[in-house]
């Protein structure tokens, strides 16, 4: 007889008793996230001054154009060195996974794709897996750098998921990935007129939910735009259950 691992099996009163304890922690978990978001949506943002110039099916387009005339813009950071055929595993079934992403076009944010590839290897490779999302290639340009998902010392500092050199080195033995290289990130930028601005990033870890309107709209400053959320005064938010 074969045994396989299983739960324990128990009476429907005791598994009740069980899932409610279980709940109730789902439940802290569930506010303490909500808490989280409301301080992320008063994080500060940064100007971006540098002028980034990134490669589309349209031609040349500016960071400002990417957000297709919406307030929010979202960039997965895709791993796709320019030497590469083929797309990094581990961000393809990201991209896989993505959602019915039409909300965050509702809630006037674009959703998009940047690697470092040349565009027709990207166009090559999102042909060959029949997707849909824009993407974009950011070669010849600093964004991969300044953003930390592309780590060469000789163009900018060693950083990856605000950690310095000294933090990684520390770590080399057991994430030695993070030493030089392409790295996967999540940023969130916010337009005001031509003018962009970045206010937020999160990498490693921190992105690999991201792949449902709700989560990824959670990353921005405007978040769900919805009145059971904690916003700022004036932030843009209607009835969570409306019509």
């Amino acid at each position: 007889m074969i045994t396989i691992a299983h739960p324990p099996i128990v009476s429907q009163a005791e598994w009740f008793e069980a899932r409610q304890q279980l709940l109730a922690r789902e439940k802290a978990l569930t506010m303490e996230y909500d808490a989280i978001n409301a301080q992320r949506r008063r994080l500060p943002m940064v100007k971006i001054d540098k002028n980034y110039e990134f490669e589309g099916p349209a031609g040349k387009q500016s960071l400002a154009e990417l957000f297709e005339g919406r307030r929010q813009l979202i960039v997965y950071h895709f791993m796709f060195d320019p030497e590469w055929d083929k797309g990094c595993p581990g961000c393809t079934g990201m991209v896989n996974a993505l959602g019915d992403l039409s909300m965050l076009n509702d809630r006037d944010t674009t959703y998009l794709l940047i690697s470092r590839a040349p565009l027709e290897k990207l166009e090559a490779y999102k042909a060959e897996l029949d997707w849909n999302v824009p993407w974009y290639s950011s070669f010849g340009s600093d964004f991969n750098y300044d953003f930390h998902v592309t780590l060469d010392e000789a163009v900018v500092p060693l950083q990856y998921n605000f950690r310095n050199k000294d933090d990684l080195q520390k770590r080399k033995d057991e994430e030695p990935w993070f030493q030089q290289g392409e790295s996967h990130g999540l940023s969130v930028f916010f337009r005001i007129d031509d003018q962009v601005y970045h206010t937020y990033s999160a990498y490693a870890r921190g992105v690999e939910g991201l792949t449902d309107a709700y989560s990824l709209l959670d990353c921005t400053p405007y978040g769900r735009q919805e009145s059971f959320e904690d916003s700022p005064e004036g932030w843009p938010q209607k009835p969570t259950y409306g019509a």
